[in-house]
């Protein structure tokens, strides 16, 4: 699939800033005489947990997305801590139905495209970065929202929103506008903590409950028709 091996990129590029900046410590460290091999070991353990974390951290399992007409699968990994109504004008023009999913550090951070179509939109909009378990973070953090063009389901539009959070301070979407995506694939890399918002039109059959835990491209979130 397409994005395949971007998030283990992202994790080595984190580990060779972490790296340099090991290196630089050291080197001051022994420039002024504190360094010794005792201390260089002692060191190094807070490294090594930091490179097992950041490997953990950006894991990229492949989806088993499911098959069957009119479903949408899950955006991202998580708890579904929220289903209500919403008002969403860019991508659903007007009244939708929102599934939220809460993205602990311990879960994937990579996200998959609910549905098959095209991507109507990608917009990036400023916030803050509160809390992303606070309900308030869906509206105020710093997000970005991607609109989908579905043909399957064929429905109306569906969007999905990338929500940063205390942790999270970085979303990097790999989806284009006018691109085909397929269900399941991999659409964008939140950096730690966050939260996934599903918009979905109100005919949607909602197939999940709150507390349930979603796996990105593979639990189906609704049916249509």
């Amino acid at each position: 699939m397409k994005h395949s091996g971007k998030a283990s990129k992202a994790a080595g590029r984190i580990l060779l800033l972490g790296f340099a900046l090991f290196a630089v410590i050291g080197a001051i460290l022994k420039v002024v005489g504190l360094a010794t091999g005792a201390a260089a070991g002692i060191a190094g353990v807070p490294f090594v947990g930091f490179a097992l974390f950041t490997l953990y951290f950006f894991r990229d399992p492949e989806a088993r997305v499911p098959s069957g007409a009119g479903i949408v699968v899950a955006p991202a990994h998580g708890k579904i801590d929220i289903i209500d109504e919403i008002e969403e004008p860019k991508v659903m023009g007007g009244r939708c139905q929102r599934v939220s999913i809460f993205l602990s550090v311990f879960d994937v951070h990579v996200q998959q495209a609910p549905v098959a179509g095209r991507v109507t939109l990608v917009e990036h909009t400023p916030g803050k970065f509160l809390n992303a378990m606070k309900a308030e973070s869906a509206t105020e953090n710093e997000n970005v929202l991607i609109g989908f063009e579905p043909t399957d389901p064929k429905t109306r539009r569906i969007g999905v929103r990338l929500l940063t959070g205390l942790i999270a301070r970085r979303i990097i979407p790999w989806a284009r506008v006018d691109e085909t995506v397929a269900k399941g694939e991999r659409i964008s890399l939140i950096q730690f903590g966050s939260r996934v918002d599903l918009y979905l039109p109100l005919e949607a059959v909602v197939a999940v409950r709150l507390g349930e835990r979603a796996v990105g491209g593979e639990t189906i979130m609704a049916r249509m028709g």
